[in-house]
């Protein structure tokens, strides 16, 4: 209890922090925050970060689970909008569908499941989300995700500039770096410095999700937003969570899969809404109300999930 009551004032207070900074700050900060830690806070953690886990064990499955969560997320969410059909007698817009299919599926497990996993869990399994996230969320949201994002455009769109995004993406180059460095011998204070670098970098990104936060104030969408969120945030974790055993993953490891599939929608569900010309007033409610629903399930999960 004590741990999760100084993880929650973490969160809670960074984002609001973020909030407040989002209100009074000139529109350019957050983008400038987010560029630097696109670009340069984010791979140097994942570098950090990545010396000091553990990567035995059965690691490389957590991708595999990734993509079983968006592809249960998307069936979900699927058979969810044929059953709206059928009671309501009305169908809804394709770009509707489409970020209605998105926010069921990838969930925000960088900027958000990162501090959270290391909140509770600590670096040794850090390894466990960072797999999750860059080999399975990542690769699903612009693999699947634009795929579906293309099926249910209503607009023009440039496909090219995702594929660019994807092989650009210097999280992804920054991951095998961190691999190949991990045994080499850097001096105590470098990596000390290292390690402050790295958890500033957490820092901000909280930070980052309160101003993004800010800017986002649509509450149109909540019917289809809340069963979307349902879908992501409590039926995929409850249902993959439970079979995690079978794959032999238990413990620590096994929390954090099931706290990365627990998180609420990603940004990326917003950018591939903005791309293609998607429902953006959905995406925009899922986002803000999936990180207030969060405050509520977190506790759930560590408790049917606990450790020891």
């Amino acid at each position: 209890m004590t741990n999760l009551l100084k993880l929650y004032v973490k969160l809670v207070s960074l984002v609001l922090l973020g909030f407040i900074l989002g209100r009074k700050l000139p529109a350019a900060v957050p983008i400038r925050l987010a560029q630097f830690l696109f670009w340069v806070g984010v791979p140097i953690s994942i570098v950090a970060f990545l010396r000091k886990t553990d990567l035995s064990g059965q690691i490389w499955i957590a991708p595999a689970i990734a993509h079983l969560a968006i592809f249960l997320g998307a069936l979900l969410a699927w058979i969810g909008m044929k059953w709206q059909v059928l009671f309501t007698k009305t169908v809804p817009r394709q770009p509707t569908q489409g970020s209605f299919l998105l926010a069921a599926m990838v969930g925000n497990t960088g900027y958000l499941g990162y501090p959270i996993t290391l909140a509770v869990v600590g670096t040794q399994y850090f390894a466990w989300a960072l797999f999750y996230d860059l080999l399975g969320t990542t690769l699903g949201a612009y693999g699947l995700g634009v795929a579906l994002a293309a099926r249910f455009s209503s607009g023009v769109h440039n496909r090219g500039e995702i594929v660019k995004a994807i092989l650009i993406n210097p999280a992804l180059w920054s991951f095998g770096l961190g691999l190949l460095l991990r045994q080499v011998v850097i001096a105590t204070t470098v990596e000390f410095y290292l390690d402050i670098f790295a958890w500033s970098a957490v820092a901000l990104s909280l930070l980052l999700i309160g101003m993004r936060l800010s800017k986002l104030n649509s509450w149109h969408s909540l019917p289809q937003a809340g069963m979307s969120l349902g879908i992501k945030m409590l039926l995929v974790p409850l249902i993959l969570g439970s079979t995690l055993p079978l794959f032999g993953i238990t413990g620590a490891a096994a929390q954090v899969i099931v706290l990365q599939m627990a998180m609420p929608p990603a940004f990326a569900t917003l950018v591939l809404a903005e791309t293609f010309n998607l429902d953006r007033d959905l995406a925009v409610t899922a986002l803000v109300v999936g990180a207030i629903v969060l405050l509520v399930t977190l506790p759930v999960w560590l408790w049917l999930f606990s450790v020891g």
